[in-house]
């Protein structure tokens, strides 16, 4: 735990009632955080590479795997990676900000402690590669859980 935050390393056991404020910066944490945004939906528009303060971050509606056996519940969450220097996009058109996609995964190409890529892997062949310094993503909740719009979870047919 980082003594001069708020934001701790990533734990799976802590992400149930509370709102999650996560902060991975190994592969293991980023384990953690890849399977909380499975599913998570986020526009085009709410992607955003803010290139002065070297950040990447994305509002999303992650389904709350964490909550067990409940009515299956969103939270609006922000997805922020740091120390950003470059961002592309395959299979997503920047220009259409109204289009919907779906987070299958999140991956660390490099040294946790040096610089790589995060690979934002997405439903439909899409992927986001988000180079930085090195591995430094937050998961935080901003909003309260709500009821999942579908009614169930999301499911992976083999």
């Amino acid at each position: 735990m980082n003594d001069q935050s708020s934001v701790r390393d990533a734990r799976f056991a802590d992400a149930d009632e509370r709102p999650l404020r996560l902060r991975a910066l190994d592969d293991e944490d980023l384990r953690v955080v890849s399977a909380l945004v499975q599913d998570a939906v986020v526009t085009v528009g709410e992607v955003s590479w803010m290139r002065g303060h070297r950040r990447f971050a994305a509002l999303v509606s992650r389904f709350r795997w964490e909550g067990g056996t409940r009515t299956p519940e969103r939270v609006r969450s922000l997805l922020v990676v740091e120390n950003v220097t470059a961002v592309r996009a395959q299979g997503v058109d920047p220009q259409a900000r109204d289009t919907v996609l779906s987070i299958l995964a999140l991956a660390w190409e490099g040294e946790a402690d040096g610089p790589g890529r995060l690979l934002v892997t997405l439903a439909g062949d899409g992927t986001l590669a988000v180079e930085a310094e090195a591995l430094e993503v937050i998961l935080q909740d901003v909003t309260k859980p709500y009821r999942a719009p579908s009614g169930r979870a999301p499911s992976h047919p083999e």
